[in-house]
Protein backbone atom coordinates (compact mmCIF):
# COMPACT_ATOMS: atom_id res chain seq x y z
CA UNK A 1 0.00 0.00 0.00
CA UNK A 2 1.47 3.38 -0.72
CA UNK A 3 2.00 6.10 1.40
CA UNK A 4 -1.03 8.56 0.18
CA UNK A 5 -3.48 5.25 0.74
CA UNK A 6 -2.18 4.80 4.35
CA UNK A 7 -3.28 8.87 4.99
CA UNK A 8 -6.97 7.65 3.92
CA UNK A 9 -8.85 7.33 7.34
CA UNK A 10 -12.48 5.95 6.86
CA UNK A 11 -15.62 7.23 8.99
CA UNK A 12 -15.68 3.99 10.65
CA UNK A 13 -11.84 3.57 11.37
CA UNK A 14 -11.21 7.14 12.85
CA UNK A 15 -12.06 7.86 16.67
CA UNK A 16 -15.59 7.51 17.80
CA UNK A 17 -16.71 9.12 21.11
CA UNK A 18 -20.21 8.58 21.99
CA UNK A 19 -22.06 10.89 24.42
CA UNK A 20 -24.94 11.46 26.27
CA UNK A 21 -25.22 14.55 23.82
CA UNK A 22 -24.43 13.45 20.73
CA UNK A 23 -20.94 11.94 18.45
CA UNK A 24 -17.41 12.92 17.66
CA UNK A 25 -16.15 10.75 14.55
CA UNK A 26 -12.24 12.23 14.28
CA UNK A 27 -10.74 10.79 11.15
CA UNK A 28 -7.55 13.23 10.99
CA UNK A 29 -5.65 13.68 14.39
CA UNK A 30 -2.38 13.02 16.37
CA UNK A 31 -4.49 10.49 18.32
CA UNK A 32 -5.78 8.81 14.79
CA UNK A 33 -2.30 8.93 13.81
CA UNK A 34 -2.34 10.84 10.15
CA UNK A 35 -1.94 14.13 10.76
CA UNK A 36 0.98 15.88 12.65
CA UNK A 37 -0.50 19.53 12.67
CA UNK A 38 -4.48 19.43 12.45
CA UNK A 39 -7.46 17.66 13.95
CA UNK A 40 -10.68 17.06 11.32
CA UNK A 41 -13.65 15.14 12.56
CA UNK A 42 -17.42 15.55 12.28
CA UNK A 43 -19.97 15.95 14.78
CA UNK A 44 -23.29 14.91 15.23
CA UNK A 45 -25.27 16.89 18.10
CA UNK A 46 -29.09 15.35 19.14
CA UNK A 47 -32.01 17.27 18.27
CA UNK A 48 -32.53 19.09 21.05
CA UNK A 49 -29.40 18.43 22.67
CA UNK A 50 -26.25 20.38 23.77
CA UNK A 51 -22.60 20.08 24.28
CA UNK A 52 -20.97 21.35 27.59
CA UNK A 53 -19.58 24.60 27.90
CA UNK A 54 -15.97 24.37 27.09
CA UNK A 55 -12.82 25.90 25.57
CA UNK A 56 -9.93 24.56 23.89
CA UNK A 57 -6.55 26.35 25.55
CA UNK A 58 -4.04 25.08 22.72
CA UNK A 59 -6.02 25.79 19.33
CA UNK A 60 -7.95 27.35 16.84
CA UNK A 61 -11.43 26.04 15.85
CA UNK A 62 -13.36 26.07 13.06
CA UNK A 63 -17.20 24.46 12.95
CA UNK A 64 -19.31 24.18 9.62
CA UNK A 65 -22.43 22.87 9.61
CA UNK A 66 -23.55 20.93 7.01
CA UNK A 67 -27.24 19.78 8.22
CA UNK A 68 -29.49 21.01 10.97
CA UNK A 69 -30.08 23.86 13.02
CA UNK A 70 -27.22 25.12 15.75
CA UNK A 71 -27.71 27.80 18.26
CA UNK A 72 -23.88 28.54 19.06
CA UNK A 73 -22.89 30.44 22.16
CA UNK A 74 -18.98 32.29 22.06
CA UNK A 75 -17.80 33.98 24.92
CA UNK A 76 -21.27 36.27 25.74
CA UNK A 77 -22.18 36.22 21.93
CA UNK A 78 -25.46 33.96 20.60
CA UNK A 79 -25.87 32.80 16.94
CA UNK A 80 -28.34 30.42 15.02
CA UNK A 81 -26.86 28.73 12.50
CA UNK A 82 -28.35 27.15 9.64
CA UNK A 83 -26.20 24.65 6.80
CA UNK A 84 -23.72 26.03 5.13
CA UNK A 85 -22.83 28.58 8.01
CA UNK A 86 -19.47 28.57 9.46
CA UNK A 87 -17.99 29.41 13.13
CA UNK A 88 -14.65 30.36 14.09
CA UNK A 89 -13.68 29.72 17.32
CA UNK A 90 -10.48 31.83 18.77
CA UNK A 91 -8.51 29.87 21.20
CA UNK A 92 -9.65 29.60 25.02
CA UNK A 93 -13.25 31.08 24.26
CA UNK A 94 -15.87 29.43 25.96
CA UNK A 95 -18.28 28.25 23.51
CA UNK A 96 -21.72 26.11 23.66
CA UNK A 97 -23.51 24.48 20.88
CA UNK A 98 -27.26 23.44 21.15
CA UNK A 99 -29.21 21.08 18.24
CA UNK A 100 -32.41 23.32 17.58
CA UNK A 101 -35.74 21.57 16.14
CA UNK A 102 -36.39 18.07 15.90
CA UNK A 103 -33.36 16.94 13.88
CA UNK A 104 -29.89 16.53 14.52
CA UNK A 105 -27.10 18.81 14.26
CA UNK A 106 -24.75 17.69 11.95
CA UNK A 107 -21.18 19.23 12.40
CA UNK A 108 -17.75 19.22 10.46
CA UNK A 109 -14.58 20.32 12.67
CA UNK A 110 -11.37 21.75 12.34
CA UNK A 111 -8.64 22.60 14.80
CA UNK A 112 -5.12 23.97 14.61
CA UNK A 113 -3.50 20.93 16.48
CA UNK A 114 -3.19 17.44 16.28
CA UNK A 115 -4.04 16.71 20.03
CA UNK A 116 -6.47 19.42 20.96
CA UNK A 117 -7.03 20.11 23.93
CA UNK A 118 -10.78 20.49 26.22
CA UNK A 119 -11.43 21.92 29.07
CA UNK A 120 -15.32 21.86 30.49
CA UNK A 121 -16.75 24.89 32.31
CA UNK A 122 -16.22 23.70 36.02
CA UNK A 123 -19.20 25.09 37.26
CA UNK A 124 -21.91 23.09 35.53
CA UNK A 125 -20.38 20.06 36.31
CA UNK A 126 -23.02 19.37 38.99
CA UNK A 127 -25.73 19.59 36.23
CA UNK A 128 -23.94 17.16 33.29
CA UNK A 129 -25.86 13.93 32.34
Amino acid sequence: MSAELKAVCRAAAGEVIETAWGRLVWTASGQVGNAMTMSLGRATIFAGKENPRHRHPNCDEILHLVAGRLEHTQGEHRCVLEPGDTVCIPKGVWHQARALGGCDAEIVICFDSPDRLTEVDSSILGNLP
